[in-house]
């Protein structure tokens, strides 16, 4: 049970969800001013949810598409970071080698 909570939740996977949740509730309350209060719970919640997806599973690793090749087995929040890096740096990619013998 190392780090886990609820037998479910990681420390990981409960801040992403309570953060995504968090977010969500700014729509709840927006719906809830406009009389639409089950659509504010259910956007919340799937906010929620999408936030669990992401500090809990991995990306597949599969053949079938170029970014599972690439990033199978990571974690999502990993890749996303990596994306973000990525457009930060104006999509420049640094290759670093070693010398070979000559």
């Amino acid at each position: 049970m190392n780090g886990r909570i609820l037998a479910i939740f990681s420390t990981k996977a409960l801040i992403y969800t309570a953060v995504a949740g968090g977010i969500g509730l700014i729509f709840y309350y927006i719906f809830s001013l406009i009389k639409l209060t089950y659509v504010g719970i259910g956007i919340a919640i799937l906010f929620a949810v999408i936030g669990f997806v992401v500090g809990t599973f991995k990306v597949p690793d599969s053949t079938a598409f170029e970014i599972t090749r690439k990033a199978g087995g990571a974690n999502i929040d990993e890749v996303i970071l990596r994306l973000i890096k990525f457009k930060q740096k104006k999509k420049r990619i640094y290759l670093y080698s070693k010398e070979g013998k000559k």
